[in-house]
Order: structure tokens, then sequence, then C-alpha cells
């Protein structure tokens, strides 16, 4: 586990310091909600993110537990990536973050029905994605 120097005993601090910038979070959201378990398919994201800042933030996530790297089966150079438990303990976190970034941001592409079905369904959303989420053993 990398090292973190603590400002507090906060545990919201202690989660920024682990999550605190965009990109573990995009990663998490790409692994949780849309399936992507790979440094390709973490790099055609559509956010921009560079290849040595990924491979960084794979390593923490990876070095905190809250995802596990293994070797492709068959494309050896490759790793898989999966969420562990501690990592699928947070996405109640990344609907909760979808929800309220669709309520606030003006640019939102997101309609207001879609976003009320989602906010209506939002348990079920939770236990969705958790189940179907790719879990390390």
């Amino acid at each position: 586990m990398r090292k973190i120097k603590k400002r507090s005993t906060c545990p919201i601090s202690y989660s920024l310091d682990i999550l605190g910038d965009k990109w573990a979070l995009l990663i998490l959201r790409d692994m949780a909600l849309n399936n992507k378990n790979n440094h390709k398919d973490f790099l055609r994201g559509g956010e921009g993110i560079a290849s040595n800042i990924l491979s960084d933030r794979l390593k923490t996530l990876e070095s905190f537990g809250i995802i596990r790297g293994e070797k492709h089966p068959v494309k050896g150079n490759m790793k898989i990536y999966s969420l562990t438990q501690r990592g699928l303990d947070l996405v109640p976190v990344l609907i909760e973050l979808w929800i309220w970034g669709a309520k606030y941001d003006p640019d939102s592409v997101v309609s207001p029905e879609e976003f009320q079905s989602r906010l209506d369904s939002k348990e079920s959303t939770i236990k969705n994605y958790m189940h179907n989420a790719r879990v390390a053993e």
C-alpha cells in the first residue's frame, strides 16, 4: 500500500487522500459503470487522460486495495483490472456523484426525464451496477 501523508483523522480527508483527483474517480466510473477493464479501454474513455497518469492512478488504486490487476489469460503483457470489495463499495458514491452532476451542470446532456428516472430508481440502479461489476475474487 502506498504511504499517504494524512492531513487529519477525518474520514473525508482520508477518502480524498486516495480518491481526491478526477482521474481516480473516472477510472472507477469506467470500471463500475462502463465495464472497462484494461489500460487501452481507460485511454479511450474520452476524458483525455495521459498514459503515464493513468498508469500512476491504476497503481495507486491497486496499492490501496480498491482494484486488482491480473495478467490477461491470453495477452500476457496486458493487465485486466477488476474492483475489489473496497472498490465495489464506491458504486453508491459514483451514482450519487452522477446525480449531483446531472442536477447542477448547466451543460448536462441528461434530460429532465432521464434524471428523474435515475433518481427514482437510484437504489435499484446501485444494486444492478454492484451485481454486474467485474469483481476480483
